[in-house]
């Protein structure tokens, strides 16, 4: 059984007992390259069966990781794109933010109500 960062295991759940292992550094490593290892197999698995597709495309060894990388990848450099477009500056939001710092925007401005606090 892993043992918690800090030591202590004692009164967690038994799945968080097993768990609390795989947020040290070597234990993430090693789950990278097993991951890893198994998408590798799977991709070469792919080389050596014959496919029934319904499409020409879909013999091609190996053809639907590549197509969800391909399609993945995609996704995120149109996001980066997109955001250049629909960014707005950070205080954007922040002249109709309810918790604004400025007194006077959130109506408790003591000089405006004749010097009384707002209630």
């Amino acid at each position: 059984m892993t043992d918690h960062p800090n030591g202590k295991t004692e009164g967690m759940p038994p799945l968080a007992r097993l768990l609390s292992g795989i947020d040290k550094q070597r234990n993430v490593t090693r789950l990278f390259y097993l991951l890893l290892a198994v998408c590798i197999a799977l991709g070469l698995a792919d080389f050596f069966y014959h496919k029934h597709g319904y499409f020409a495309v879909e013999e091609i060894p190996a053809i639907y990781g590549l197509f969800g990388f391909v399609t993945y990848a995609a996704v995120i450099f149109l996001a980066k794109g997109l955001r250049l477009i629909i960014r707005r500056p950070e205080d954007y939001y922040e002249p109709f933010a309810i918790d604004t710092e400025d007194e006077r925007a959130a109506g408790s401005d003591p000089e405006a109500t004749g010097g009384k606090p707002h209630a």
